[in-house]
């Protein structure tokens, strides 16, 4: 059985209480303009970036959200990751995939309204 969750995270951010959020966001925002590049390139290096640093899956899916937004194609982010697998290695490129896919399956996770009950056995 299920409860709904009436106090968790993501009902606080929709509140507007995401302190830490927003000045992850503002030194994005801050960065993309400093650095020159159109915003396709600037995620793409972040892309690189992120890999080449075994980033978290919630990374991956900062940036790749913020890719959509922008119009940046699957193509051209799976692009980056054959450049770079010769420099950052094909087990680092394998475990981004990995990242990537947990990322998008966390936000999936997250967007429920419901929290499974916990098992008692």
């Amino acid at each position: 059985m299920t409860q709904p969750a009436t106090d968790n995270a993501l009902d606080r951010i929709a509140a507007g209480d995401a302190p830490v959020l927003e000045t992850v966001l503002q030194m994005n925002l801050d960065a993309l303009e400093r650095s020159g590049l159109d915003a396709e390139t600037y995620l793409l290096v972040r892309l690189a970036a992120l890999v080449a640093m075994d980033a978290a899956p919630m990374s991956y899916l900062v940036t790749l959200g913020a890719g959509a937004d922008a119009g940046l194609t699957m193509e051209k982010a799976q692009a980056v990751l054959v450049a770079i697998a010769p420099v950052v290695g094909s087990a680092r490129v394998i475990a981004a995939a990995g990242a990537i896919i947990r990322g998008v399956l966390g936000a999936a996770a997250l967007t429920e309204q419901t929290v499974p009950e916990q098992r008692t056995s």
